[in-house]
């Protein structure tokens, strides 16, 4: 069995490409239109992770609100300061700012996409 993707309801599906591909650097692999949606699909770098932007024909008007058992989204990056200089370049801030998650040099930092699902980002030491 292989895991495929995780799925998620966008308000705006503009503002939530702009910030996945942009941003999180995903690449649009194909977008289908169903009878009431349009389903955006995007790679990560490797090719290993998808996640489906589902754009509904009818979104509420204050947009979509996530249960308590959903938490985040997890990326790693090579530099949180190379991060940080884009996150701002490109006029997001963080949730959470950078922070060294045990003392041993891992770093972590929290973001939201347009939609206010959290992203957790990780910095991974390397010895």
């Amino acid at each position: 069995m292989k895991f495929l993707h995780s799925m998620i309801r966008v308000k705006n599906i503009e503002e939530s490409l702009r910030f996945y591909t942009e941003l999180l650097n995903m690449k649009l692999n194909h977008k289908k239109r169903l009878e009431d949606c349009e389903l955006y699909f995007l790679d990560d770098e490797s090719g290993c992770v998808q996640i489906e932007l589902t754009y509904n024909d009818e979104t509420p008007e204050n947009g979509y609100v996530n249960g308590n058992a959903f938490g985040h989204f997890a990326f790693e990056v090579n530099s949180l300061a190379e991060f940080t200089e884009k996150l701002h370049n490109l006029g997001y801030e963080y949730l959470y700012e950078p922070f060294d998650l045990n003392g041993k040099g891992s770093m972590i930092a929290f973001i939201q996409d347009p939609d206010g699902n959290e992203i957790e980002l990780i910095e991974k030491v390397v010895w």
